[in-house]
């Protein structure tokens, strides 16, 4: 009961931290908030969360892994695909490297196989603490979307190497090409496992949709247990749950083009989604907020060992590894870019330097988060032999104040930077998005016409199923002619006023039927049926 309990308060804690962020007068990103919350419960109840690394690693990571991986947009990750696995790589292992041996030359204290681990866990970036800031401070699409492709492959480099340094840090030994080996198997049955276990999945979803109906709720829960399905799998056979998730999400994009869902099971599994990534993201930072008093009073034992008594020297370690992360990503960045502009430029004319400004926003924006968070909480408590995991509340105490000092720099150093920051000019997605509608609406009026002739075949009234068809491929027909460039701006100004006056009527029509649902005039399943097609009006005249 009491686990129960502590569930449910921590659910509440997610809403209340959201209510706030958005009641604030000021900006702050909502992660913080949520720090900021966790902190108080922390130090107001004698009760403390028992994190148990492995299930907390299990239950947090491949639902979020595996939701980046389906929704990342794919052609726009390729576009910038080269910059993308540059800093997701390359980028990751030299963190690891570099940051380790800094780690362990300021803190002897820490093995450096446990500062391989930290520094492991502080290389990945995440795009959701970015968004909340992005809430606020508009950054540019095709940033955020190589934030948002860096996030999804360092999530797994950096895990990856995580796993490799806590197996060092058990066993005291490492081996390089032992680790070259096991890499390419943990990475490549990982990823093809994710693939596998999707594609087994929807096509077996699809086979039984197909002879037996579809079920709205299943298929929601089969989207759920995806993610899960693969981590186990992978983790059985010793490869990385991790990029089976990632792999998971991303062929989940692919495989839902040949084996379509209704649209009211892609509505409400959109709808279980979001709440599911809202939940698991605020959980984690709450959590961090919750552990840190712990946290600190371990660290601060810790410190000692080093000669530093003052607590003081924790800050002084976060500002170090902080700074350190934040040179080495402006140097990849830059050197990223530069490559990037010499591959493309013409041969014989010079290409035009990055502006430091963009070099400066993308290193500001990568932003550690709940990945960060979850893969520290995942250090083993104890060694083979029973005794406590050397530094484990440091690390943990040192990534948390990665995560906070990350957040508070972003939010402050990103709207300066964007500010009048303009990125490299992108192809207008308009005329793209026009060719398809005109498509879509020609293929439209055809099979309209063939279904009218297929009804009226042979009948009296035939003029009925004219008439009904006809209004129908004249709908069609205003939009084919309003984007083949043969709309007017009067046609235009006309057609954005039809917008207007069609969403005061939803409008009026839904507080007409609060009031006739107050007066108990009508039954409330009449009520929710009306109100399911109102909501489907509005957001299609508002989008």
């Amino acid at each position: 009961m009491e686990t129960v309990s502590i569930v449910l308060f921590l659910l509440l804690a997610v809403v209340v931290s959201g209510a706030v962020a958005r009641m604030l007068p000021f900006s702050i990103p909502t992660p913080l908030v949520q720090i900021v919350l966790g902190c108080v419960i922390g130090l107001s109840t004698s009760h403390r969360v028992e994190l148990n690394p492995e299930l907390f690693l299990f239950l947090f990571l491949p639902p979020l892994l595996f939701l980046d991986g389906w929704r990342i947009p794919k052609d726009d990750l390729l576009k910038d695909a080269s910059t993308v696995v540059e800093l997701a790589l390359g980028l990751v292992l030299t963190t690891v490297v570099g940051m380790g041996f800094l780690i362990h030359w300021m803190i002897p204290a820490m093995p450096l196989a446990v500062a391989f681990a930290l520094a492991a866990v502080v290389s990945p970036t995440d795009p959701i603490a970015v968004s909340a800031i992005a809430a606020r401070v508009p950054i540019p699409k095709r940033l955020m979307h190589i934030l948002e492709g860096e996030s999804l492959l360092n999530d797994a480099s950096g895990l990856v190497c995580l796993r490799f340094a806590v197996a060092a840090a058990l066993t005291g030994t490492f081996s390089a090409g032992a680790a070259a080996v096991n890499f390419a198997w943990v990475a490549g049955a990982g990823l093809v496992i994710g693939v596998v276990v999707t594609l087994v999945v929807t096509r077996a979803k699809a086979w039984v949709t197909k002879r037996w109906g579809e079920d709205t709720g299943s298929q929601i829960l089969v989207s759920l247990l995806i993610p899960f399905g693969s981590y186990l799998l992978a983790e059985h056979v010793h490869a990385s749950g991790i990029l089976a998730a990632v792999s998971a999400g991303v062929t989940m994009t692919y495989a839902e083009i040949s084996r379509q869902a209704l649209a009211i099971t892609r509505m409400r599994r959109n709808s279980v989604w979001d709440t599911v990534q809202f939940t698991l993201n605020g959980i984690i930072f709450v959590l961090l907020g919750e552990q840190l008093p712990g946290i600190l009073t371990g660290a601060k034992q810790t410190v000692a060992l080093t000669g530093h008594a003052s607590p003081w020297w924790l800050g002084v370690y976060v500002i170090a590894i902080v700074a350190g992360l934040a040179g080495l990503r402006f140097a990849w960045v830059w050197a990223s870019l530069k490559l990037t502009i010499l591959r493309r430029a013409t041969p014989g004319i010079g290409g035009r330097s990055p502006d430091w400004r963009l070099i400066a926003a993308t290193s500001v924006a990568g932003v550690r988060g709940a990945i960060t968070l979850a893969g520290v909480l995942t250090l083993p408590l104890v060694l083979n032999d029973g005794t406590p995991f050397p530094a484990r509340d440091l690390a943990i105490f040192l990534a948390a104040g990665v995560i906070v000092v990350s957040l508070v720099l972003a939010s402050i150093g990103l709207p300066v930077l964007l500010k009048g920051l303009t990125m490299p000019p992108e192809p207008p997605r308009h005329a793209e998005e026009a060719r398809v509608r005109i498509a879509t609406a020609e293929a439209a009026i055809q099979a309209i016409e063939r279904h009218q002739h297929a009804l009226a075949a042979d009948r009296v009234d035939a003029d009925i199923y004219a008439e009904a068809g006809g209004q129908i491929m004249n709908l069609y027909r205003e939009r084919v002619e309003g984007l083949s460039g043969s709309e007017t701006a009067l046609s235009r100004a006309a057609d954005k006023l039809l917008r207007e006056f069609r969403l005061v009527g939803v409008r009026a029509e839904r507080a007409a039927l609060a009031r006739l649902l107050r007066g108990r005039e009508i039954s409330s399943e009449t009520a929710r049926r009306l109100t399911r097609e109102l909501d489907l009006s509005e957001a299609r005249y508002l989008g």
